[in-house]
C-alpha cells in the first residue's frame, strides 16, 4: 500500500476525529461551569454531590469510562448497543472533560477578590448580574490558559475512541499498520495531532491575547 493511500484511508476517519473533538468541546465546556457552579454551591448535599462526581471523573481512566457508557447499558439492562458509536463516545468525553473544565472555573471564580462582588451589591447590581457582567468575563480571561492545556489533552485523546471499534482516524491507521505490518500510520497520525495540536495553540493564543485587557 502506497503512502497516497495510506494518507486517504486515514482521511476517511478524520471527520470522526473532529466530531468527537467539537462536539465534546461544545457540550464539555458549559456543563463544566454548571458542574462547577453546583461544587460552590451553599447546599450542602448539592455541593458533595458535585464533588463526589468530579473525583470520580478524575479519579478513573477515560478508557474505562468510555466503556462503561457504551456497554455499560448492555451488561446492567440488557439495553442494545448503539449501533452510532459516536453517541457514547461523545457522552463518555464530556463528561470526563467536564469535570476538568469544572476545576478550572472554580479555581477562576473564587481567584476574584470579595470586594468585586461588595462593589457590585453596592452599586445596585444583582447576583446574577454581578457575575455575569463582572465576574464572568474576568474569568474567562484567567482560566484560558489552564483550559487550552486541556483542549490541546483533547486532541490526542481522540485516538482512546479505538476502544470501543470507532473508526476515527488513530482506529484506521492502527487497522491499516496491522494489515501492513507498517509503521507509516502511526507517523502519518502523529504528524496529524502534532499539526492539529500547533493549529488548537495558535486559536487559543490568539484568543487569549485578545483577552489581554493590559497590552
Amino acid at each position: 500500500m502506497t503512502l497516497t493511500t495510506m494518507i486517504q484511508k486515514m482521511s476517511e476517519g478524520l471527520g470522526h476525529t473532529l466530531s468527537i473533538f467539537f462536539l465534546t468541546l461544545l457540550f464539555s465546556l458549559p456543563l463544566g461551569m454548571i458542574i462547577a457552579l453546583l461544587r460552590m454551591s451553599k447546599v450542602k448535599p448539592v455541593r458533595g454531590a458535585a464533588s463526589v462526581f468530579i473525583s470520580i471523573l478524575r479519579g478513573t481512566p477515560l478508557m474505562l469510562q468510555l466503556l462503561a457508557v457504551t456497554y455499560g447499558p448492555f451488561y446492567l439492562f440488557g439495553a442494545s448497543v448503539a449501533r452510532n458509536k459516536l453517541i457514547p463516545v461523545v457522552i463518555a468525553y464530556s463528561i470526563n472533560y467536564a469535570a476538568y473544565f469544572a476545576e478550572i472555573y472554580r479555581a477562576g471564580i473564587e481567584s476574584m477578590p470579595i470586594g468585586q462582588y461588595e462593589a457590585a451589591e453596592v452599586l445596585g447590581y444583582s447576583k446574577v448580574q454581578t457575575f455575569m457582567r463582572i465576574i464572568l468575563p474576568q474569568v474567562v480571561k484567567r482560566v484560558v490558559p489552564p483550559v487550552t492545556n486541556e483542549v490541546i489533552t483533547l486532541v490526542k485523546d481522540t485516538s482512546i475512541a479505538f476502544a470501543v471499534a470507532y473508526q476515527e482516524m488513530f482506529t484506521i491507521g492502527k487497522q491499516i499498520a496491522n494489515s501492513q505490518s507498517s509503521f507509516t500510520p502511526f507517523l502519518i497520525a502523529g504528524v496529524f495531532y502534532f499539526v492539529f495540536n500547533a493549529l488548537v495553540a495558535w486559536v487559543m493564543a490568539r484568543i487569549e491575547k485578545r483577552l489581554n485587557y493590559y497590552r
